[in-house]
Parts: C-alpha cells; sequence; structure tokens
C-alpha cells in the first residue's frame, strides 16, 4: 500500500500543479489586447487542462484504492472527501471558462481570475490539515 501512497502523493501534487498554473494563465488572458496573445494563451490553457485531466484522475483512483485498501474512515475522511468533490467542480468549472475564452466570451476580470487562483491553495491547505492532524 506504501506504492499506492506514494502515486497518490504524486499525482495529487502535479494536479494541483496543474490547478495552481492554469488560473494564472487565466489572469493573463483577461488582460491580454493582442490577438497572437490570446490565440497562444487559448492552446496553452486548453493543452494544460487536456495534461491535468488524467493527472486528477489517477490522483482520485489511487485515493479511493487507499480509502477501500485500508478501510479508513471517520469525520475528517468526510470533510477530506467534500473537499476533493469542490476540487473537482473547480477543475471542471475550469474547464468551462477555458470554452468561454476560446469562444471570446470572458466577461470575468483579471483580479477576479487572481482571486479565483487562491481556492486551490485554501483547499490544499485544508484537506493536508484533515489528512494529517485528523481533527474530529
Amino acid at each position: 500500500m506504501l506504492w499506492v501512497k506514494a502515486f497518490h502523493i504524486i499525482f495529487v501534487t502535479s494536479w494541483f500543479a496543474g490547478l495552481f498554473y492554469l488560473p494564472r494563465l487565466f489572469v493573463n488572458h483577461a488582460t491580454a489586447t493582442n490577438v497572437m496573445v490570446s490565440e497562444q494563451l487559448k492552446i496553452m490553457e486548453y493543452r494544460l487542462y487536456r495534461f491535468m485531466l488524467p493527472l486528477a484522475v489517477l490522483a482520485i483512483g489511487f485515493g479511493l484504492w487507499l480509502w477501500l485498501g485500508y478501510g479508513i474512515s471517520g469525520g475528517w475522511l468526510h470533510a477530506k472527501i467534500t473537499l476533493v468533490a469542490i476540487l473537482m467542480a473547480y477543475h471542471i468549472y475550469c474547464g468551462k471558462l477555458i470554452h468561454d475564452f476560446k469562444l471570446d466570451k470572458n466577461k470575468r476580470s483579471h483580479v477576479w481570475y487572481r482571486w479565483f487562483n487562491e481556492l486551490p491553495v485554501l483547499l490544499l491547505f485544508a484537506i493536508v490539515i484533515l489528512v494529517e492532524v485528523k481533527p474530529f
């Protein structure tokens, strides 16, 4: 099970790297005035999102394997699963934002994206604390 845990951590870390970077691309895209820059950002956003998806699936898959293998339970786990579900919704919403940018229908400011970029950081803090401290 230690191999499963190691792979879970690797894929979670990789997924989060994408979740930290993609909204930064949105910040840049929201401020882009040059058509060529905007088109390049569309390509970068799409490719990063496409790269992140299997990382998310593998992170969740290895997490489920750990859960089933160890038979873990407790209130902290329910809270963690809820936060992971929010993280998955955030990931999916990023896909919608990419689609909006692709169609040149972005209605948000760069400031909004700067705040939006902070959500995965907060989720990471909460998830790590729940897993390591198990406060309840």
